[in-house]
């Protein structure tokens, strides 16, 4: 089971501990504020009203064993600053952290932010599904309980085709189309640039290359499943 690590809970830390909790992860929810920790107790392992920049206080908690960390505090930039900085220290080698402007995000991933995501850019629930699921690319929910979500083709999908797959019955989903990307240059930085051909109709011939970004249609639980 992964382990998640949420230090702030105003409307957007909220709503993402409880979104993990759901998919299953085990969350520890920590905030300052006695009302928003009551808010998502009923709904995650661990609640706790306490500082989120308190070393020894965290230590003790086992926030140094989790997998992943969010920062969602509000209150301050410098706070948001001091927890990543703790958290590191810690030994968290995933930490993420909601950010307001382009210049705080430049900010925070030099002292340690693995992630930097925006609120108004990247909802708590598709940050959720992509922290729980780190495969896939992109996430779309199309009505309550499923989603159109784009994912990196499995090891296990490589050099198969459709039809061997048989995705429908294994997983419960469809694949209702395919990127097949490819490689045709690096960028000033070494980067590869990437080459994109959409197949919309994929058919059961269709071979999986590793490279491939497959476009997958299904309930939540059985999209995680095919993620992971």
């Amino acid at each position: 089971m992964q382990k998640f690590a949420v230090i702030g809970l105003g409307r957007f830390g909220s709503v993402l501990a409880r979104q993990l909790a759901e998919f299953g992860a085990e969350v520890i929810a920590i905030d300052r504020d006695e009302e928003h920790v009551a808010e998502v107790r009923d709904h995650v392992s661990v609640a706790l009203c306490m500082d989120g920049t308190d070393e020894r206080l965290l230590r003790e908690q086992g926030v140094d064993h989790v997998d992943v960390a969010v920062v969602g505090m509000g209150e301050s930039f410098e706070s948001t600053q001091l927890a990543i900085v703790v958290l590191r220290r810690l030994g968290v080698k995933r930490v993420v952290v909601k950010s307001a402007t382009p210049l705080h995000d430049e900010i925070l991933r030099r002292i340690g932010a693995r992630e930097v995501v925006s609120p108004e850019k990247e909802s708590a629930i598709r940050l959720a599904q992509k922290l729980i699921a780190p495969r896939i690319v992109d996430y779309l929910e199309i009505s309550e309980g499923n989603a159109l979500v784009q994912i990196t083709a499995p090891e296990k999908f490589h050099g198969r085709t459709i039809r061997e797959l048989d995705v429908r019955n294994a997983y419960g989903v469809n694949i209702v189309a395919i990127k097949k990307r490819r490689e045709v240059g690096r960028d000033e930085n070494g980067e590869p640039i990437l080459e994109e051909r959409l197949v919309d109709i994929p058919g059961p011939t269709d071979v999986i290359d590793p490279t491939d970004v497959l476009v997958v249609i299904g309930a939540n639980d059985d999209v995680s499943r095919l993620a992971n």
